[in-house]
């Protein structure tokens, strides 16, 4: 080696090093450089993809794997003396979800399955109308489920909305116990929500406390069978259909859908509270929008607070109203070329705090002469309550179900496709059996209250402007009436004065929680249950709160999160979930007994109540204690068979010269674009086919096809324009009439309707056989306006 360098010369390898290296230092300064300006033009450093550039205003939660499957909270301070989340923009905040910039968060399934039951003699739930029987089916109805599990399935969380009134006890712990026979511990009373979108014509029959056996003739199995089976099975094809994906969420306002049915009683608030709000009823819609790993998309879950009441009370078609015609609409839009009820993407449009939200919005006014009844009692100088309805805005109520669930719909439809801001972060559910009779509230430091046995005020039995009751009730009653009470206390019993204490100001009709026989009246054990998704917490309640009720409930909720460090939560209240107990008001709304103040059984401070209990679970979820919450008293379970009024199956029977199927009245020839076809077909009881098989398809509307010299079905009796009535006669027989109505852009051709049905045939002196038949109509001809 050369002692002095100036006397050497650099071999060509030594010279080939020194080049590549300088070229190295040159390009990492180039990279360098250009590195800092972009994070410059930007303004903020890019923890993400460097093409994020147009991202949402609302930042979310940044969650981190630390390789133990489980993610963890990230958590920085602020000088503020108390730790706060750390909080970053996501890639997938920007104006259009890119799944190939993100990794997925979750393992998603969704699933719709049947759940209609009898369509015929079984009296509809909902405005408690024991003349409000089923005659025949306008739209199917149906269990939607939604699985959400972590990637390594540590958890999940199940949500279900089924098209039917309510959930009953029964129903939940039916569906549970079957969960369990078939899943062990995965679907649990925890973290399994069963939400009702609280149609009223659905079919009833499927309670097991006393109360709902007076308005649905008995507990009938078939019912609930149907509502049981349907539910486990769409939960069944979620969880077989279970792949990642990502869910986002997204808000906005509503209009022209709903008006406050006791505005008189939702004055009686705080004028400091109310003017915080800028309506009498929320407006507010909350989407969630489900898409696997490769961006197709799965489903959508909507809540917004409105009574599915545009179907009246003469209403005798089983059908899900304006809710399940707004899925409808959702799912025909994505499930192209599918048949109602069939195809992949499900969408869910769930009840929320609907209690004194009507879908009326004429307003209420007297039928017999045309003046509002817009008033706290809600009578009419002639006829009185029974005369005050409130109607609109159709010209009947077809039309009306179709505009709010249209107007729900398209709402939707935009809220989802603009959705952008993502749900991530862990899941967890906490639940608790409550005896809701027995609740001890700490209104403050210094004052405790109790909740009530369930109990019925005077109110209760004049219904609602969407359903008015009978003789000569009225809402907003706060004393009782001599007569009835006198009738009252000789055929069921005297309420105690410990009752009649506690329910102050509100006169007691039914004191249900003091009436035992055959079984309670009401229930006393009630479910509370919350499920967190991420930043989502979904409060569900057992039964209808009002609107101010759910502000209340929600604000809490939210708070509570907050105050243990679980900050930016989106709340949102489902509604009628796992037990029905009617309704809940706020404490002021109590006071003035209109129709929701005498339902809400458990007393004046029924919602302090469930705002206590709903912020312990909150806070359980919070501070990750869940496992420390008091199961609480396990509901009863009643041996009940099928006790029921409804009158038994008896044998079909078809007139002299006819059969099965065979054509009565004809269509006619030729139809045009929004007119009615219509024909008419010896019957059978639609009972015998329910029976027989829940997914049972009674009708088809079938084009002619020259090409292929055949028909193809183009709609079923779950399409919106098809409707299917059936009229009882006498001795076993009955007709059954169904109407296509012709939808404007109906494709001009040749079509003929078709019927299917099963009839009861004696085989022997105690027995008999179902037999399936066919009728088909002549062919008709659709022509253009």
């Amino acid at each position: 080696m050369c002692r002095k360098r100036s006397n050497c010369s650099f071999s060509r390898l030594e010279l080939i090093l020194i080049f590549f290296l300088v070229l190295m230092l040159v390009v990492t300064v180039v990279l360098l450089v250009l590195h800092f300006l972009t994070q410059e033009s930007n303004g903020k450093l890019s923890y993400f993809s460097p093409a994020t550039t147009s991202c949402s205003s609302e930042p979310e939660r940044l969650w981190m794997s630390h390789g133990t499957g489980n993610p963890e909270r990230l958590w920085m301070s602020h000088g503020t003396g108390y730790p706060e989340r750390l909080w970053m923009p996501h890639p997938w905040q920007c104006s259009r979800p890119d799944p190939s910039e993100t990794t997925v968060n979750y393992l998603l399934g969704v699933g719709r399955a049947d759940c209609t039951g009898p369509v015929a003699e079984i009296p509809l739930m909902g405005y408690a109308n024991l003349e409000q029987v089923g005659g025949g089916l306008l739209m199917r109805l149906y269990s939607r489920a939604f699985i959400v599990a972590e990637l390594d399935d540590s958890r999940r969380v199940v949500f279900v909305s089924a098209d039917i009134g309510m959930v009953s006890q029964r129903l939940r712990l039916e569906v549970l116990k079957k969960l369990h026979s078939k899943y062990g511990d995965l679907y649990r009373q925890d973290n399994v929500i069963l939400s009702g979108t609280h149609t009223h014509s659905g079919p009833g029959g499927y309670f097991q406390y006393t109360l709902f056996w007076i308005t649905s003739k008995g507990l009938i199995r078939p019912s609930l069978n149907a509502i049981v089976n349907g539910i486990v099975k769409s939960i069944d094809i979620a969880h077989q259909n279970m792949k990642k994906g990502r869910i986002f969420i997204n808000r906005g306002t509503v209009e022209h859908s709903q008006i406050n049915r006791s505005p008189f009683s939702y004055l009686e608030n705080p004028a400091s509270e109310r003017s915080r709000y800028s309506s009498n009823t929320d407006k507010e819609m909350v989407i969630l929008k489900m898409v696997d790993e490769n961006g197709e998309e799965l489903g959508l879950i909507s809540w917004f607070a409105v009574h599915p009441v545009s179907m009246n009370n003469t209403n005798r078609l089983v059908n899900s109203d304006n809710v399940g015609y707004a899925s409808y609409l959702f799912e025909q839009e994505k499930n192209k070329g599918m048949l109602p009820g069939e195809g992949p993407f499900v969408a869910a449009f769930a009840s929320s705090n609907l209690g004194d939200v009507s879908p009326n919005t004429k307003g209420p006014f007297c039928v017999n002469t045309g003046e509002s009844c817009n008033n706290p009692q809600s009578t009419c100088p002639t006829g009185g309550a029974t005369m005050c309805m409130a109607m609109g805005p159709g010209n009947d109520m077809f039309e009306s179900t179709r505009i709010i669930g249209q107007n729900i719909y398209l709402k939707a439809k935009e809220l989802y496709e603009k959705a952008s801001q993502e749900v991530t972060g862990p899941l967890s559910s906490a639940h608790q059996w409550v005896n809701m009779s027995d609740v001890s509230v700490e209104l403050n430091a210094t004052h405790t209250v109790k909740t009530c046995k369930p109990a019925l005020g005077h109110s209760f039995a004049a219904g609602t402007i969407d359903g008015v009751g009978a003789f000569n009730f009225t809402q907003g009653s706060v004393e009782g009436d001599p007569f009835w009470d006198g009738i009252r206390d000789q055929l069921l019993g005297e309420p105690s004065n410990e009752t009649k204490a506690c329910h102050k100001p509100k006169p007691v009709l039914f004191s249900t929680g003091e009436m035992a026989w055959p079984h309670p009246w009401h229930p006393d054990i009630v479910d509370v249950q919350i499920a967190t998704i991420g930043s989502l917490a979904i409060v569900a309640v057992p039964g209808e709160f009002t609107t101010m009720s759910g502000r209340r409930l929600r604000e809490a909720v939210k708070r509570e999160f907050n105050s243990h460090g679980t900050s930016r939560m989106d709340v949102v209240i489902a509604g009628l979930c796992n037990v029905y107990t009617h309704y809940i008001t706020t404490y002021e709304e109590y006071q003035a007994q209109r129709y929701e103040a005498a339902s809400t059984i458990y007393g004046p401070h029924t919602l302090s109540a469930y705002i206590q209990l709903y912020r312990g679970l909150a806070r359980a979820i919070a501070m990750n204690t869940v496992q420390d919450l008091p199961r609480g008293p396990e509901p009863p379970v009643f041996n009940i068979s099928s006790i029921t009024l409804v009158p038994p199956l008896t044998v079909d029977r078809a007139p002299a010269r006819k059969t099965f199927g065979d054509v009565l009245q004809e269509v006619k020839q030729q139809y045009r674009e929004s007119e009615v076809a219509a024909v008419t077909f010896v019957g059978a009881n639609p009972r015998t086919s329910a029976e027989n098989a829940t997914e049972h398809n009674f009708l088809t509307v079938e084009k002619y096809t020259n090409t292929s010299d055949s028909w193809h079905v183009v709609q079923n009796d779950a399409s919106w324009d098809t409707r299917f009535y059936w009229t009882k006669g006498v001795l076993g027989r009955s007709n059954v009439t169904i109407e296509w109505h012709i939808p404007n852009g109906t494709e001009p051709g040749v079509y003929r309707i078709r019927y299917y049905g099963h009839y009861r045939k004696s085989i022997s002196i105690i027995h008999t056989v179902s037999v399936p038949f066919e009728g088909t109509s002549s062919a008709f001809e659709v022509t253009t306006l």
